[in-house]
Formats: structure tokens, C-alpha cells, sequence
């Protein structure tokens, strides 16, 4: 489910640098509404939605609304009418990066209706995620894995982008440039986590987003967008000397006997394209990139 929200994001990226590489709106609201009849996929314990249907849903809310779709727009609303209900199974309260970025679907359902009860819910739980400090200062539910810098970066960074409130893309990029030395290797790639020195593909597709995001957004008088920006092309021209002879990423990336690998190597484009459309990556490697992608 994770690669059809990169997918959706994607479709849109992708059109200002390749308007040759077209896809059929019917096509794309197929994906977009594939989600509506679907059960939902809710945690172990059947309390709260699992991460990979909130970036889902919200992409397709997006691709909904910028299609002008009604049908599938109010289909999707309806659809987490119970995320506004602290109770049902919808929500659930553990304090975990994966849990907690639940709320980017109520500020995405808040930004295409105006119901301010889906704003509350989602500030709800961003400032949550801050009422407890660690001792660098970071939010406790930082753990040192590149999940976490997607997770809690792209939870602040959403409540920026909602309320305009400097706090919250702040706590992302102070999150993000503390994570950048620790897990950022020679290589340019990122280890999964202190205890898994591996340079897992899906893993370092959060983080090739995040820095794509976050850098879409973050002034350039940052304190730390030169480090992030640094951070970000580095990581890009390292994934050149990897990628395989059919375009894609292996499920360990420097490991030329691991299989390749379709939700991480989305995430790499998604944040190539993004990249060359913010006009910080070179437009031409990008482009001979992507293209051999889309062909697969």
C-alpha cells in the first residue's frame, strides 16, 4: 500500500519534467479509489490505522481533489468519519512515531473540508509528540532509525503546511539535521538503525522523501537547510552508483545479490523528481533516471 501513495504523489511530481510519460486520469482514479472498498487495515490489536492506509488515504484525498472528483472525495471522507471519535478503532493513543502520524489524515481531510474538528484532532496529537523531550531535545519518540524521520518529520511538516505555525517545521528540521550525522554514511546512504547497520532500501526511501519535503517548504535562512540540502544531494548522487541494470533498487542497496525492490525505489523517484522540480538536482541525469523507471 506504501508504494501506491508514492505512486499518487508521484503522477503529479513527474509531469513538469516528463510530460511525455503520460498516464489516463481514469487510470489514476482507479488507484486513487481502489482504497474505498478495501477493510480496513487497522494495527495488530485492531486499534488504529496502520500508517500505510493513512499515507494512503491521504494521497488519494489529494488526487481526489485535484481532479475535481466529488464522488471519490466524499466517498474517502466518509470513509474515516471515525477518526474524529478518540474511542473507536480508528484512533489509537500509543505514544510511537508510527502510531502517531495518524494525525496527517485528519489534517488532510481538515485541508479539503474547512472542519475545523479534523484540524484540532490532528494538532492534537503533533503537539502531543513533543510534550516529552529526550535529552537532545528531540521529541522522545525519536529512536535513531530512518523511519523516524519520515514519521515524525512528515507529521510536523503536514501541521506547518495546515497552520503556517513555524513551530512544527522547526521540530522537524531540528529532528532531521540531529539524525543526518548519526545515520548518514560515508557512502552518502543511511544505516536503519544503531543496531542494524544495513542500508535498507525502504528504509532509506523515508528518508529520501522526508528531505525532498522538507526541503520544498524550509527557508533557505534555516539553520539547517544547508546541512539537510547538503544531506539530500549527497544521498542522490550515491543512489546513482547502485541502481540496477533494470532501473531499480535492491532490498539492500550496496548488496548486488539482493532482489530489487519496488516501494523504496518509488520513493526514490518520487524525491529525484521532486528535487529536479525544486531545481536542486541536475535535470538531465534525473531525467535518463526516471525514464528508464517509468519503462519498467
Amino acid at each position: 500500500m506504501r508504494i501506491l501513495y508514492i505512486f499518487l504523489l508521484g503522477i503529479f511530481t513527474l509531469g513538469p519534467v516528463y510530460s511525455q510519460c503520460t498516464i489516463p486520469d481514469s487510470t489514476i482514479l482507479k488507484i486513487a479509489g481502489d482504497i474505498v472498498n478495501r477493510d480496513y487495515f487497522l494495527y495488530e490489536n485492531k486499534k488504529g490505522i496502520h500508517y500505510a492506509e493513512i499515507f494512503t488515504a491521504s494521497a488519494s484525498l489529494a488526487t481526489a481533489d485535484l481532479m475535481k472528483n466529488g464522488n471519490l472525495k466524499s466517498a474517502l471522507i466518509n470513509r474515516y468519519k471515525g477518526m474524529l471519535v478518540d474511542s473507536s478503532k480508528f484512533i489509537t493513543e500509543r505514544s510511537h512515531v508510527d502510531h502517531n502520524v495518524q494525525a496527517v489524515l485528519p489534517f488532510t481531510i481538515y485541508k479539503y473540508t474547512g472542519d475545523k474538528a479534523y484540524l484540532n484532532q490532528g494538532l492534537k496529537f503533533a503537539n502531543r509528540q513533543w510534550e516529552r523531550l529526550g535529552p537532545e531535545g528531540l521529541t522522545d519518540q525519536a529512536r535513531w532509525w530512518v523511519d523516524d524521520m519520515y514519521m515524525i518529520g512528515i507529521l510536523q511538516l503536514t501541521a506547518y503546511r495546515i497552520t503556517g505555525e513555524k513551530i512544527y517545521i522547526e521540530r522537524a528540521s531540528n529532528m532531521i539535521a540531529a539524525y543526518l550525522p548519526k545515520l548518514q554514511q560515508a557512502n552518502g546512504l543511511f544505516l536503519h538503525g544503531p543496531s542494524a547497520p544495513f542500508h535498507w532500501c525502504r528504509g532509506n526511501g523515508w528518508v529520501a522523501s522526508i528531505l525532498a519535503e522538507i526541503l520544498a517548504d524550509l527557508p533557505v535562512s534555516d539553520p539547517n537547510y544547508n546541512a539537510i540540502l547538503t544531506g539530500y544531494k549527497r544521498m542522490m548522487e550515491a543512489l546513482l552508483k547502485y541502481q540496477s541494470d533494470n532501473g531499480m533498487w535492491r532490498q539492500l542497496i550496496d548488496y548486488k545479490y539482493s532482489w530489487t525492490e519496488s516501494s523504496g525505489t518509488a520513493m526514490f523517484a518520487f524525491a529525484m523528481t521532486r528535487g529536479v522540480n525544486l531545481g536542486i538536482l541536475m535535470v538531465k541525469i534525473m531525467k535518463m533516471l526516471l525514464i528508464l523507471l517509468l519503462k519498467q
